[in-house]
């Protein structure tokens, strides 16, 4: 594998990259950076897990002067906070350079003077119009994540933006999968673009040679719980497990957040220790094909190479893996001839029965319901996603907008009041076995400062309405994400305490204000009722709060992981 300085980067680029950590290049920044030190343009057929942050934003930084007062490139995320943490990583390496790395939309000093900005179409493009940001010196325009961009609108507003800068400016655009909105969008503005893999090569699958099946857990950040949670039910089978890591100052973190929780680490063949620390693929080349060791990936393959070497053997082993980083493990697997299967934590005894109920409603519906319809309308998706990601989708849907049943009400129970404007009410649910519908429930629309821009879905809405208010998710209606905002419907007598508990919070690192629904068109946005924070939070889909929703000024706790070789 070529160096970072075969591929021509800067000495104090190389040295700023090893001192993270990076010190080889994965397959995909090997074939981008010199391209992109170039300025040619190009398509990467890539997502974060094969280092595209770095492949791009080395280059640029290697290629561009620093100074003069506005910004030389332009990066597009999908959200916000997306652009916080890469521009975050980046700036370590332009500290290295004498560049300056901002993010729109978040607190920077002065962004616009920035040379390399991060931010999303719709803020960048704000920025423009009010003539905030000058670009006429912009001579690069990265689009990461094209494909979360298109299902946003984004693509929409990358048009207009680019009716702003340089016309001759270099394009890099990103995408896995590469849809043929986003292949058409290259076409009209990215010519003669590089494209990174070859097509021939992302197209090539190898399923008729291996079949082997790896396992996949999904996890937040940092993953160390994730990892500890994995080993411990790992080592109950097997005798060792084998960790690789993408660089040895991860690996030292995590040998040392392990030991801590009475799991020794050491170096691979070391019998004493029962997790064994590879950083080199080749350092564990022993324990791929050890019937006693499980291989386990603490981060993403960077490429099919990396994934045949670490779980080439029997025992397949597993991958801790992020939300965002399933397109690109789902590509190599398939490019490898793997067969990649979801390995989900075991379920709390408390929350069991809840699950054995709806495995029991899913089974009665295959059973009696015609899916013939539903299988064709869905095989298109089936292409770019598993059935279990989409049977998984499914079932977080429906607990998110579904009405369940309420309780009967009590005898001598009052009417329900008549809905006040911006309230209607939920239509009669009917309990089993009576034969008689439940009286009417009065629903109230509230207005949520969170929606697609902001990379929130049901589950996350739920969560923090659920978690933060202390009600039963069987008091939420339909949750309906727009663009910039969601509308959520809860019962009337639980609006006000809804309100009062998000208002203050934040989620994803956005701050929440909620109120009534008052039938606003798009874009408009009440008066909040609570105290505006901003805090970071991390926060998946459940029935509680997001974990990382911050009251006050509460600081973080634990280890920050340091800048990732894949990037946001």
């Amino acid at each position: 594998m070529e160096s970072f300085e075969e591929l021509g980067l800067a000495p104090e680029l190389v040295v700023a990259l090893g001192s993270e950590g990076v010190e080889e290049p994965t397959p995909f920044q090997g074939a981008a950076i010199p391209v992109i030190r170039r300025g040619n343009n190009l398509l990467g057929r890539a997502g974060p897990g094969a280092g595209t942050l770095v492949a791009y934003g080395t280059a640029l930084l290697d290629r561009l002067e620093p100074g003069g007062g506005s910004p030389q490139a332009l990066v597009l995320t999908v959200g916000a906070d997306a652009a916080r943490q890469m521009a975050e990583v980046l700036a370590t390496f332009g500290a290295a350079t004498g560049h300056q790395v901002a993010a729109a939309g978040t607190p920077w000093v002065l962004p616009e003077n920035a040379d390399v900005l991060f931010g999303t179409p719709g803020d960048l493009l704000a920025w423009i119009r009010a003539d905030q940001l000058d670009v006429k010196r912009v001579e690069a325009l990265v689009i990461d994540q094209a494909g979360a961009l298109q299902k946003t609108g984004g693509l929409d507003e990358i048009e207009a933006l680019l009716e702003f800068i340089p016309k001759d400016g270099q394009r890099v655009v990103l995408a896995l999968p590469v849809t043929h909105e986003v292949e058409d969008f290259v076409a009209r503005h990215a010519r003669r673009a590089v494209q990174i893999p070859a097509q021939g090569a992302a197209g090539t699958g190898t399923a008729g040679l291996k079949q082997n099946q790896i396992r996949y857990r999904i996890v937040e950040e940092p993953r160390e719980e994730g990892a500890l949670q994995l080993i411990s039910e790992l080592l109950e089978d097997a005798r060792h497990c084998c960790l690789f890591f993408g660089n040895e100052d991860r690996a030292a973190d995590v040998g040392d957040y392990l030991t801590l929780h009475g799991y020794t680490a050491g170096a691979p063949g070391d019998e004493g220790a029962p997790v064994w620390l590879a950083v080199r693929d080749l350092d564990g080349s022993a324990a791929v094909t050890n019937p006693g060791v499980t291989t386990v990936s603490y981060d993403a393959p960077t490429g099919p190479d990396a994934l045949d070497r670490r779980h080439g053997g029997g025992r397949g082993g597993a991958i801790l893996i992020l939300p965002r980083e399933m397109a690109h493990l789902r590509d190599i697997a398939r490019r490898t001839g793997y067969r990649v299967v979801p390995f989900p934590p075991p379920v709390p005894a408390n929350g069991r029965s809840e699950l054995d109920g709806l495995m029991a409603r899913i089974e009665a519906a295959a059973n009696d319901t015609d899916l013939a319809p539903y299988l064709i309308a869905l095989e298109p998706f089936f292409e770019r996603r598993g059935a279990p990601e989409i049977a998984a989708t499914a079932v977080a849907l429906l607990r998110a907008q579904a009405t369940l049943d309420s309780p009967p009400p009590a005898a001598g129970t009052t009417a329900v009041p008549a809905a006040r404007p911006g309230h209607h009410a939920a239509p009669p649910t009917h309990r089993a076995g009576t034969g008689t519908a439940s009286p009417p429930v009065a629903m109230v629309r509230l207005y949520i400062s969170l929606g697609e821009r902001d990379e929130v879905g049901p589950g996350d809405i739920l969560g923090a309405v659920t978690g933060e208010s202390g009600i039963a998710g069987s008091k939420v209606g339909r949750i309906d994400i727009r663009d910039t905002f969601s509308i959520v419907e809860v019962e009337e007598p639980q609006a006000e305490l809804v309100i009062r508990s998000l208002n203050g919070i934040t989620v994803r690192g956005r701050s929440v204000r909620a109120d009534y629904d008052r039938g606003r068109t798009k874009g408009q946005e009440p008066k909040s009722r609570g105290k505006r924070t901003r805090r970071e939070s991390g926060s998946e889909g459940s029935r509680r709060a997001p974990p990382g929703s911050k009251r006050g000024d509460a600081g973080h706790g634990g280890r920050q992981p340091g800048p990732h070789r894949d990037g946001p």
